[in-house]
């Protein structure tokens, strides 16, 4: 028995070649992308895709259908100039008191992601890094507690509120603050991982730049897409927010919407297709941010 000279592989072929690949396999191969775990066919993606675009357009079309259904049979836009009726002012008084308390807590749910967590992560982030984990737990906390949980433990907190500062609408800012935490931590904790703050922070003090200069010139402009997002998904989390307002009794948007709909459903439905309207265009402008992509300059 002769033993079989070993030859040493070519080193022009490819791994597929010296694998002894064919060419037409190579070529099909060439230019896809590594796939991992199962991927739907594009049958079946399509089929997926009809299905969820139905569960998710049936009520939301229900909705408009019976926003333009009138009382006495057939459809009618009187509903919609129903809402700038001045006549009937008195009754949707409420519900524009509502809408006026919930963009009062926008704001100050977003003041408080901007000036209290954002400093926070930027701070943990370059000064002391093993205390991320420790502020990602307490950021994600509120999102494993039931809502009404949080509520029973804030009752006796606004009791004390109230009679500090009042119990006016604007109060609940504190505890929606507490809401969101989850959810602005999030798109700006993504933000921070993929910037290296820390090399950006070091290279402009080295310049001479001072911290103020740092942070606006430098850290805020790199982490825009995240600051931006959380500050989205927070206004869209406090639009829909009626748990706290409602055991707090406060007026806002939604417990409004839940009372208006006693006395006149439609303009209570018409709302609410605003309500996810607005939810929507911010969703897109969120996608919208995260596909653009910083131009290089020459």
């Amino acid at each position: 028995m002769t033993a079989t000279p070993f030859t040493a592989p070519d080193e022009s072929l490819t791994p597929l070649q010296a694998a002894g690949a064919s060419e037409p396999f190579i070529r099909r191969r060439a230019g896809r992308s590594p796939r991992y775990g199962a991927k739907p066919s594009k049958p079946l993606s399509v089929v997926i895709l009809v299905v969820v675009g139905i569960l998710f357009l049936t009520p939301i079309a229900a909705m408009v259908v019976f926003s333009f259904r009138s009382n006495q049979g057939g459809y009618t836009v009187g509903h919609y100039l129903d809402v700038f009726n001045p006549t009937l002012e008195y009754t949707y008084d409420g519900l524009f008191t509502g809408i006026g308390n919930s963009l009062v807590l926008c704001v100050i749910t977003v003041a408080i992601v901007l000036l209290l967590l954002l400093p926070a992560m930027i701070l943990v982030e370059l000064r002391y890094p093993k205390l991320r984990r420790a502020l990602e737990f307490i950021c994600l906390l509120p999102i494993t507690i039931p809502t009404v949980v949080l509520v029973v433990g804030f009752i006796p907190v606004y009791s004390v509120v109230a009679q500090l500062v009042g119990s006016d609408a604007w109060t609940l800012g504190f505890a929606i603050g507490v809401i969101v935490l989850p959810y602005a931590y999030r798109p700006i904790a993504v933000n921070l991982a993929a910037v290296d703050v820390v090399t950006l922070t070091e290279a402009a003090r080295s310049l001479g730049a001072g911290w103020l200069s740092v942070m606006w010139r430098v850290i805020f402009p790199n982490l825009r897409r995240g600051i931006l997002a959380a500050s989205f998904i927070t206004i869209a989390v406090v639009l829909g927010e009626y748990t706290i307002a409602s055991f707090l009794g406060r007026n806002t948007f939604q417990t409004a919407l839940v009372l208006i709909q006693h006395t006149d459903p439609y303009v209570a439905v018409i709302f609410s297709l605003l309500a996810l309207l607005i939810v929507f265009v911010l969703l897109l402008v969120i996608g919208r941010l995260g596909s653009i992509r910083p131009r290089s300059k020459d």
